[in-house]
């Protein structure tokens, strides 16, 4: 055994026990993207899962904000539960559920000014007449999913991450078996209908499951609810917001991406809808590893142990270079077969995604390094500076190299993709190095959570 996988063997293994049922959970949303994509691919064809796969970045690019900004809750939450502080983390759960209610309204209202206008992004007619209704239907099944996302805080603060794995895994099921229905009777708008019935069922599963399960009882008593909760929903606002757009910048690098290879042709989007499927499903499960890293550093600071802290942002750091690395692998060994998973009758179409492909098996390195890095510094609530790394290396650096590489020097798809690893590449470095360097000098005591009584 390697003498640095020695000496962090405990933490690394509680990071996997925590991670695991998060990385599933992820994962379960993000196939559920894939199976659409699959079955949308094979039943309809390329040119709808062009679109599918517009009308899904733009959806999700808008909601990324909130995804993004609900996710500091669940460090918020460990910190309170390190401290033993049963009322701020009951206090913690609601303001979250309010603040979800919130981005929810607020980023819904985006995402429809974005169908009504769907004309400003410059696609195919074709593709502009699908991916319109779809952004609607996506944009409803978004509320549903941040209040999942928002109650999910509690358990994964508290360590109980299996309560939304095994919901998510049970919608992924429901979701398959909604596409082979609706996806023959309403076409790709079925796809999008199967998605938001989906995630109607994991927002209600949630909330049923820890009303139920005695061990949440004690962080859901009646006894903080006069208290005011204004603070609170400041305080996730003003930490979750900057994590929020952190996740909006890289998102938002990525579907202007896809608005740019929309511009090169249809066989180019939909062998980039294929790649980036791929790369995302392994990216999902980056950010389960991310959130347990983000997890277990808001416990050792709650504990007050910076040597704790070190520890557990380290041992995130690992773990995620050694997954990323053997789906490197995969991707570089297995390219064109994990591609004919998606489409066989359109060679064009599959030529160019298995180039894609092999870039993805680079670029994933760095982009489990750097959500690693966004998770670990979220845990000791380090998300302003963050936020200005991820600004500079995704709108920066990577989508104007994307654009030169792509267009004036001719390299097409293949120059966004390269583009687009350089700005990952930049995030990850600098993340790394800012973690490391904030924890030689931040004081542990001035991370806490607000004042209960305040107003």
């Amino acid at each position: 055994m390697l003498p640095i996988i020695r000496l962090y063997q405990r933490d690394i293994q509680q990071t996997v026990q925590l991670s695991i049922p998060i990385v599933v959970a992820q994962l379960g949303v993000v196939l559920m993207g894939v199976t659409d994509n699959l079955m949308i691919g094979r039943i309809l064809g390329a040119v709808p899962l062009g679109a599918a796969g517009i009308a899904n970045s733009v959806t999700f690019l808008i909601g990324s904000i909130g995804v993004g900004g609900l996710s500091i809750v669940s460090a918020l939450v460990s910190q309170a539960y390190g401290k033993g502080q049963k009322e701020e983390i009951n206090r913690l759960f609601r303001a979250g559920i309010q603040v979800a209610w919130l981005l929810g309204a607020v980023l819904g209202v985006i995402s429809l000014l974005a169908a009504w206008q769907f004309e400003i992004f410059r696609q195919t007619p074709d593709v502009t007449r699908l991916a319109r209704p779809v952004i609607v239907i996506l944009t409803l099944s978004n509320v549903p999913l941040l209040f999942f996302i928002a109650v999910r805080q509690l358990c994964d603060g508290l360590s109980r991450p299996t309560v939304a794995m095994y919901i998510t895994m049970s919608a992924l099921v429901l979701n398959a078996l909604l596409n082979y229905v609706l996806i023959k009777a309403m076409g790709l708008n079925g796809a999008a209908v199967g998605t938001l019935l989906s995630r109607l069922f994991m927002a209600v599963a949630i909330w049923f499951y820890i009303k139920r399960d005695v061990f949440f009882r004690p962080y859901l008593t009646a006894a903080a609810v006069l208290a005011p909760l204004r603070v609170l929903r400041a305080k996730i606002l003003r930490l979750g917001l900057p994590g929020g757009f952190q996740f909006f910048f890289e998102i938002a690098a990525f579907s202007l991406a896809v608005i740019m290879i929309g511009w090169l042709g249809e066989p180019q989007l939909a062998a980039h809808q294929i790649a980036i499927n791929m790369a995302s499903t392994t990216y999902m499960m980056a950010t389960g590893i991310a959130a347990a890293g983000s997890i277990r550093v808001g416990m050792a600071v709650g504990q007050r142990s910076r040597s704790a802290v070190q520890r557990a942002g380290t041992a995130a750091f690992l773990l995620v270079t050694a997954f990323m690395g053997l789906c490197c692998l995969l991707f570089l060994t297995a390219n064109d077969w994990l591609v004919s998973l998606y489409i066989r009758d359109n060679a064009q179409v599959a030529t160019i995604a298995a180039g894609l492909v092999i870039i993805a098996g680079f670029f994933q390195l760095s982009d489990g390094i750097q959500v690693v890095g966004l998770g670990t510094l979220r845990g000791i609530a380090d998300v302003n500076v963050p936020t200005v790394i991820t600004l500079f290396a995704y709108w920066g650096l990577a989508l104007p190299l994307s654009y030169v590489l792509a267009f004036p020097l001719g390299m097409d798809v293949t120059g966004i993709w390269i583009g687009l690893s350089v700005g990952l590449t930049a995030s990850a470095l600098l993340l790394t190095v800012r973690f490391y360097k904030k924890l030689k000098r931040i004081s542990l005591d001035e991370i806490k959570p607000e004042a209960v009584s305040g107003h």
